[in-house]
């Protein structure tokens, strides 16, 4: 996007001047159909056959909209506008030819033209650089009435307008391009890590799983298991072996989740019922109760819905208080276009420095309990691929209530085909 940061203090109004066209480009690519009825509109309400749009550089005067005659370029010292450049107000002038500033200026003196009456108003950027004058004049002496004069600059300051709104344009085109080719070039590394992963993952499970065949067969043999120090590094090696193949399968899972995403009208009172229904045996275990309220019916895809509650009740299950059994409350609530939904635990707790450390890969701020640092950076790049957010807030008394937004509707085309994610 165009640097519009003013310049003021560091340039001379010349400077200042041949910036703001630069930035404008109109010069070369000024918005002729607008800028052709403005003039049309100052020839017309004046009452005059003549006027243009001249622009003042630092060598010439450039004519980017004319009626009357045909546009033109001359010397910046043979122009009228530029002799009056620099006034803030409009300038209306009778007679030129009885003028100190015109009567030897040859647009008068019959080299270049026989202009009698001359008014202008400046082109006055935001930015208050003066770039130009929108001019109206005749070779007959004349006057404007009052509403004559403020009409011509307020015609001025739509010229200006017009040119704003063409430099707006092109920054937004500019950034649109921008965002675009980023998207795109996000969308590829989606599909390379997918692969990569995937290529990986095979490449390590197959080894993984003959050393866990493996030492699971030696477990077995008479003289290992007969020898307390020798069954306990292969009963070792085992876990580990199983460790690493759990953690293969969550860096592949968090790899190829968001990445495609599957929209229909999912109602997550399912979707938890089939998360309780499949953790029903840690529950139980742990004595843990969960309480739900009605939860919404979103365009969303339900299998990656399904892994965010799974790891967030697994969480405040697994990261509960000792002795104390776990409490966990899932609630939904509309916030404007928004659905907010909520799991709140009675559980450790996370510290307000940690928050949001927790949802970066691989990052674990609790080591006593087990886990990979996987399974929350897979949960909020889901939640990020549906167009949403998610974060952690503060509660009273011990416990976590980690929440996440997501749109109540999605807007475009229905979105069964796959939607690339970020």
């Amino acid at each position: 996007m165009t640097n519009r940061t003013p310049v003021h203090d560091v340039l001379d109004p010349g400077q200042q001047r041949e910036e703001a066209l630069a930035v404008y480009g109109v010069l070369f690519d000024a918005p002729q159909r607008e800028l052709q009825a403005l003039v049309d509109i100052a020839a017309q309400v004046c009452a005059v056959p003549r006027a243009a749009i001249n622009i003042i550089t630092s060598t010439q005067q450039q004519q980017i909209a004319t009626t009357g005659f045909a546009a033109s370029i001359c010397a910046r010292e043979d122009s009228m506008c530029a002799a009056v450049l620099d006034d803030t107000d409009r300038v209306v002038v009778p007679d030129a030819s009885l003028d100190d500033r015109f009567r030897e200026n040859p647009f008068v003196t019959g080299i270049l033209g026989t202009v009698r009456f001359y008014a202008s108003a400046p082109l006055t950027t935001p930015d208050g650089v003066i770039i130009g004058r929108l001019c109206v004049f005749d070779s007959q002496p004349r006057e404007l009435v009052e509403a004559q004069e403020e009409a011509l600059v307020a015609i001025a300051e739509r010229v200006v307008d017009v040119l704003e709104l063409r430099l707006r344009t092109r920054e937004l085109e500019d950034s649109l391009a921008a965002l675009t080719q980023t998207r795109d070039e996000l969308h590829r590394s989606n599909e390379a890590l997918s692969v990569f992963a995937g290529q990986v993952s095979h490449d390590l499970r197959t080894p993984l799983t003959a050393i866990m065949a493996s030492t699971e067969m030696l477990g077995q043999q008479p003289a290992v298991a007969g020898d307390v120090w020798t069954g306990r590094l292969v009963a070792t090696a085992h876990r580990s072996a199983t460790r690493m193949a759990g953690m293969i399968e969550q860096i592949l899972a968090h790899a190829r989740v968001g990445a495609e995403l599957h929209r229909a009208d999912t109602d997550l009172d399912v979707v938890l019922a089939s998360v309780l229904e499949d953790l029903a045996p840690t529950l139980e275990a742990r004595s843990a109760s969960v309480m739900a309220g009605e939860l919404p019916t979103l365009p969303a895809d339900g299998q990656q819905l399904y892994s965010v509650l799974l790891n967030l009740v697994s969480n405040a299950v697994k990261y509960a208080r000792p002795g104390v059994p776990p409490v966990i409350e899932v609630s939904g609530e509309r916030r404007g276009e928004s659905w907010r939904l909520s799991v709140r635990d009675n559980g450790i707790g996370i510290s307000a420095g940690d928050r949001d450390l927790v949802f970066g890969l691989f990052n674990r701020v609790e080591t006593s309990v087990d886990g990979s640092g996987i399974g929350l950076a897979t949960v909020k790049r889901i939640i990020e691929a549906h167009g949403g957010t998610i974060g952690i807030s503060s509660v009273e008394g011990p416990g976590t209530d980690v929440w996440f937004e997501l749109p109540a509707v999605v807007d475009g085309p229905d979105e069964s085909d796959a939607t690339s994610a970020a």
